[in-house]
């Protein structure tokens, strides 16, 4: 089957600097697929070039069998790839509520913008509670469901998660994973999960990709690499 998304040849630059090798990806409809790696390792280049944010040197990124490399970001995100960031960029002088409009900024029927946001509530209910709260006095957990949350209104097809669990307390953390697994199995979302929690990352995705420099160096379904020594010595915690 060809996949939703495929990355081929991808190469990114900061001037001199090369961040992304003939970097190659691939993403099935309905699969939850992880990239994992250390910090400088390439991974948020790579989600800001799939998502029009930076430009590559070389390389193509189909989505949905459409050539998507030159494409603005906008557009991408209308054609039903989102995309919630690193730091998740969320909105802080604004409410909740404003978060999640800008969110469907896109949207043109009132009645489908109403339902998105009622399913955001029903598998984020804190943001219900905190509607009028302004976005930035929010917990780091409550900003993440906000982000992805936002993410959600635009009705996508396919979302990329740039590390989720950074600066969260533990106990939201499993809520958030949860979340992202409900999010994918009720509504078939397809999902591109970069996290440094390599255990959870591999935990629920069905395929992985190893990103070094720039470079995938191993790849493969995810339940194979984390039985693999090199892997687990690196990420794993032995």
């Amino acid at each position: 089957m060809t996949p939703m998304l495929e990355v081929s040849d991808l190469s990114v630059s900061y001037g001199a600097i090369s961040a992304l090798h003939e970097f190659c990806l691939k993403v099935g409809t309905g699969d939850i697929v992880t990239l994992i790696g250390g910090n400088g390792a390439g991974k948020t280049t790579a989600l800001r070039t799939i998502s029009g944010l930076l430009r590559p040197t070389s390389g193509r990124v189909t989505f949905m069998g459409e050539d998507i490399t030159r494409s603005p970001a906008h557009r991408i995100v209308a054609r039903g790839l989102g995309h919630v960031p690193e730091g998740r960029m969320i909105f802080g002088n604004l409410t909740v509520d404003e978060n999640l409009s800008m969110g469907a900024y896109l949207q043109k029927d009132k009645g489908k913008i109403a339902a998105n946001r009622e399913y955001v509530f029903g598998i984020f209910s804190r943001l219900k509670e905190r509607l009028r709260q302004t976005a930035g006095t929010l917990s780091g957990g409550e900003q993440q469901m906000l982000a992805i949350g936002r993410a959600l209104m635009g009705e996508p097809k396919f979302l990329m998660l740039d590390e989720p669990s950074l600066g969260i307390a533990p106990r939201l953390i499993s809520t958030i994973f949860e979340r992202i697994i409900e999010i994918n199995r009720d509504r078939g979302i397809a999902v591109l999960l970069v996290e440094q929690n390599a255990n959870l990352a591999l935990e629920i995705s069905s395929y992985a990709y190893v990103l070094e420099t720039g470079r995938v160096t191993m790849e493969g379904p995810s339940q194979d690499l984390r039985k693999h020594p090199q892997l687990k010595a690196a990420y794993l915690g032995g």
